[in-house]
């Protein structure tokens, strides 16, 4: 609903604008094409951004943020833009500041006068848990947080030989009605089946069958926390499930796009930071000397090792032992200027070539050392799958967990990176490059 209605919103919005202001010639059927070219873009992005997820799971203000200010400073400029290569796109670039006011004047109204009340009250998901047991109470705790807002725990479902209980007693459902009768009655949408030993009749599968074909959703664990928390919880997973599960698209087409955007972006912010590149050389040779560049060996994808380029940020005999260490929060080694380049990932631009030569993305699971991925692939479970795809500049475990300097914050990070392995699009790199803008503005995450 919401995103018919912004989109009829949008559309109205153009065409209307044109009309009243004259179009200059134009012929008649041109605002009508200009208009769902600005209507499709903006729609995009907001896709692009999550805003048209579940309501519940968005704060206010960042849905404000996204959705009014970051979306409209990306696509307005953009379709001005792309109005410069379209017929009849004068009359767009002379009104474009107040189709960007009605624009978003619209949306603002729509967003917090109909759409998300509506989204509140009726798009409440509610949810029965299947089991009892330690699996049950993460679900119970999941549930607590923040991101779990629209979901509605309606209760636990005790199963037979399921050991003891620990979740709420008062949320334990009592009696022991069908399962199928109880979902109807308690209005349930979606079951979690929050048990991991699943032998020996501790299911019931025919009622969970017979609740499937009713149009309830079924939902184990590990589906479960991938969705809520966007993130694959390893503990959860089986190789079963990372083989017949959804997702994992490595099509050409997906790689197609995606090696024309990275060139794209990557060609045209080299040229842009190159006079910044040139200072940047400038105060190293003044602080430290020779050499500017960085080179390490990375792995990449399938396993194969590369060089990957960065400003030198630390003294340069900062390994003379060629002992391979993690960043200290505050590591000696690193040099002023190292400092502040890495507080701003200034020294990240070098890779740019890297993503040039195709031996990195833009986004994906940033590359690690052979000595730290060989450490870590004997003490985490699947950790090679994030090797599946190319490394990224940044990544969806960058922009949503902090540095990670030991093994038990490897294995954290490798969750997000196993969800974008998984669920990568254009979509969600889009939305983990303006995520990372963020967090380079709030200067987290550097060391």
């Amino acid at each position: 609903m919401q995103l018919s209605l912004e989109l009829c919103w949008l559309f109205a919005v153009v065409v209307l604008t044109l009309h009243f202001a004259g179009s200059g010639g134009v012929p008649a059927h041109q605002p009508y094409f200009l208009a769902i070219v600005f209507a499709l873009l903006m729609v995009l992005l907001n896709v692009a951004l999550g805003l048209y997820g579940r309501a519940g799971n968005r704060s206010v203000g960042g849905y404000l943020w996204r959705g009014l200010l970051l979306a409209p400073a990306i696509g307005i400029p953009l379709a001005y833009l792309a109005a410069l290569a379209m017929p009849g796109g004068e009359s767009f670039r002379e009104h474009v500041v107040v189709v960007g006011v009605a624009a978003l004047g619209g949306l603002f109204v729509l967003r917090l006068a109909i759409i998300r009340p509506f989204l509140a009250v009726d798009g409440v998901h509610r949810v029965l848990v299947l089991g009892t047991g330690p699996e049950a109470r993460l679900v119970e705790a999941s549930l607590a947080t923040p991101v779990s807002k629209g979901i509605r725990l309606v209760g636990f479902y005790r199963l037979n030989n399921s050991g003891p209980t620990l979740v709420a007693p008062h949320r334990v459902l009592a009696g022991s009605a069908p399962l199928e009768d109880l979902l109807r009655r308690l209005n349930v949408d979606e079951v979690i089946v929050a048990v991991r030993e699943q032998r020996g009749g501790v299911l019931p599968l025919r009622s969970l069958l017979e609740c499937r074909l009713n149009g309830v959703r079924i939902t184990n664990l590990a589906g479960f926390f991938e969705r809520v928390h966007r993130r694959v919880p390893i503990d959860l997973v089986k190789i079963s499930w990372l083989i017949y599960g959804d997702g994992y698209r490595q099509d050409w087409m997906r790689s197609a796009i995606k090696r024309t955007f990275d060139v794209a972006v990557a060609s045209l912010l080299l040229l842009a930071t190159l006079p910044l590149m040139v200072i940047v050389a400038a105060a190293i040779i003044i602080e430290s000397g020779r050499p500017v560049i960085y080179r390490q060996t990375r792995v990449g994808c399938r396993g194969e090792n590369f060089s990957m380029f960065k400003f030198r940020s630390m003294a340069k005999d900062a390994e003379r032992d060629n002992h391979a260490r993690w960043a200290d929060l505050n590591d000696s080694r690193v040099t002023s200027v190292g400092r502040l380049m890495r507080r701003t990932r200034i020294d990240e631009l070098p890779q740019l070539i890297n993503v040039i030569r195709g031996e990195m993305s833009f986004v994906g699971p940033r590359p690690e050392r052979p000595e730290f991925v060989a450490m870590l692939s004997e003490k985490i479970p699947f950790y090679a799958v994030r090797h599946s795809i190319k490394p990224g500049l940044t990544g969806w475990a960058q922009v949503r967990y902090s540095y990670g300097a030991t093994i038990e914050q490897s294995r954290d990070k490798l969750e997000y990176d196993l969800y974008y392995v998984k669920n990568h699009s254009l979509a969600l790199d889009l939305r983990i490059l303006f995520e990372t803008i963020l967090v380079v503005l709030r200067g987290e995450g550097a060391r």
